[in-house]
C-alpha cells in the first residue's frame, strides 16, 4: 500500500542490541503485503548476520550535527537505525530537521535495550532514561540470564515516572505482536516531534511592579535532553557509550 509520505520508524540503542534483527522481524510479521520498505543504518556500523536478508538496505552519516540521508524511491516505510556508539540525544537533534526536510512522517520512536549489557553497567540508567524519554515503544532485548529483580525495577524506574510508553518482550528475536509495535501513534513524552508547538512563558507582576509595568516573554519549549547551557553543554548529560562497549574490531 503506497502512501504519499512515507512512514520513518526511529530506531535508538546500543551497538550490539541486534536491532536490525528486530527490524527484519517486525518487518516480516508487522507490514501488510505490498508495502515497500527500506532500512537505513549508519555508516560507521559493522556488518550484522541480519543484513543480507533487511531490505533495500542503505546507509546514512551525520557531519557537525546534519545527517545526510536519501529516501529510497517508492519506500512506504523506512527504518533509521542509529548510531549505536554515539549519543542518541546529538542524533535526535540531528534527526528532527533531517525528518522536516525530507517529506516523510514520523511513525514512532523505538528502543531498543540490551539488558543484559544494562544491568552490568549502573551509568547506563541514565543513557537508556534518554532514549525511553524520546521513545513510543521500548523493546526489551537480551533478557537471557539478566536477574528478575533487576528487570522490575528497569520497568518500575519508567512506570513510577507515568511514562507512556509501551515496554514490550523480546523473545528468541521476536516480538509478540509486531502490529501493535508498529502502530504509528505516538506514546512518547518528548514533546520534540509534534506538530504544536508548546510555550513556555515567563516574567509576570511582581509585588513591586505596578500594573502594566510587567514584562512577559514567551519562547518555545525546549526539550529538557535537548536544552544546553550558557557554556553550550548539556543540561541534561549522559555517559558515552562507546567507552563502556567493546572497542570495534
Amino acid at each position: 500500500m503506497a502512501t504519499d509520505q512515507p512512514l520513518v520508524y526511529l530506531i535508538l540503542g546500543a551497538a550490539g542490541s541486534d536491532r536490525r534483527a528486530l527490524v527484519l522481524d517486525l518487518i516480516a510479521d508487522g507490514l501488510e503485503e505490498g508495502n515497500q520498505p527500506a532500512v537505513l543504518i549508519s555508516g560507521r556500523d559493522a556488518p550484522a548476520a541480519a543484513d543480507d536478508k533487511l531490505p533495500r538496505l542503505e546507509r546514512w552519516s551525520w557531519a557537525d550535527g546534519v545527517i545526510s540521508a536519501s529516501i529510497p524511491a517508492g519506500a512506504t516505510h523506512i527504518f533509521f537505525v542509529t548510531d549505536g556508539r554515539s549519543n542518541p540525544v546529538d542524533q535526535v537533534e540531528a534527526f528532527h530537521p533531517w525528518l522536516a526536510q525530507s517529506g516523510c512522517e514520523l511513525a514512532r520512536v523505538f528502543c531498543v535495550v540490551n539488558c543484559k549489557f544494562a544491568e552490568g553497567h549502573h551509568a547506563l540508567l541514565a543513557w537508556y532514561d534518554a532514549c525511553v524519554h524520546f521513545s513510543d515503544v521500548v523493546l526489551l532485548n537480551h533478557r537471557e540470564g539478566v536477574a528478575n529483580k533487576w528487570m522490575s525495577d528497569f520497568q518500575n524506574r519508567f512506570k513510577h515516572q507515568f511514562i507512556p510508553c509501551l515496554f514490550e518482550f523480546v523473545k528468541d528475536g521476536h516480538v509478540k505482536n509486531p502490529a501493535v509495535v508498529l502502530d504509528p501513534v505516538a506514546r512518547r513524552l518528548s514533546h520534540l516531534f509534534d506538530d504544536e508547538v508548546d510555550w513556555v512563558v515567563t516574567g509576570g507582576l511582581d509585588e513591586d511592579e505596578a500594573e502594566g509595568d510587567e514584562e512577559v516573554e514567551a519562547a518555545p519549549e525546549v526539550d529538557p535532553y535537548i536544552a544546553r547551557n550558557f557554556g553550550g553543554r548539556r543540561e541534561k548529560e549522559i555517559v558515552d557509550i562507546a567507552k563502556l562497549l567493546p572497542p570495534l574490531a
